[in-house]
């Protein structure tokens, strides 16, 4: 396992659409571990793998309730609306209130290929959608509907 180096805003590749996993392997576990050591490091609560420079979609969230390493995440449901802060490993010192879904429900495979459906609400649900966006070159900035609720943060 190792800590690797996360892209920062700017960098091309968060704005790529990342490729679907079409077998999980020892490297996509690998990349499951890694991601998971690289965002307890920075402190984060999720990444999604092209924050690390790949483009699989593959992402890993632990809002303290335990680790979640989802390959091929599907939102399947999205219900009611919560708005609140958001901040992103790739855009350090930066935060903004964004609505997502309160409640969602992912599909995805876990690290050993196995099915796998989540089903989150609240900060959690917030953490999927953020990290599956990413997946789709989708930054949390551009989701912000109030521009004035845009702030620095000490990192």
């Amino acid at each position: 396992m190792a800590i690797r180096i996360i892209r920062l805003q700017g960098d091309p590749i968060l704005r790529e659409k990342a490729k679907p996993v079409s077998k999980v392997t020892p490297n996509i576990q690998r990349l499951i571990d890694d991601m998971a050591d690289t965002m307890y490091d920075a402190e984060g609560i999720g990444l999604a793998a092209p924050q690390v420079g790949i483009l699989k979609r593959v992402i890993v969230a632990d809002i303290g309730e335990g680790l979640l390493g989802l390959v091929n995440p599907e939102v399947v449901l999205e219900e009611g609306e919560q708005t609140g802060p958001e901040g992103c490993l790739s855009i350090p010192g930066v935060q903004a209130d964004v609505t997502r879904a309160h409640h969602v429900i992912v599909r995805a495979q876990d690290r050993n290929g196995e099915p796998l459906v989540v089903d989150a609400e609240g900060l959690l649900a917030r953490c999927l959608l953020h990290e599956i966006d990413h997946l789709d070159g989708i930054l949390f900035l551009d989701r912000v509907t109030d521009p004035r609720s845009i702030r620095r943060v000490e990192t």
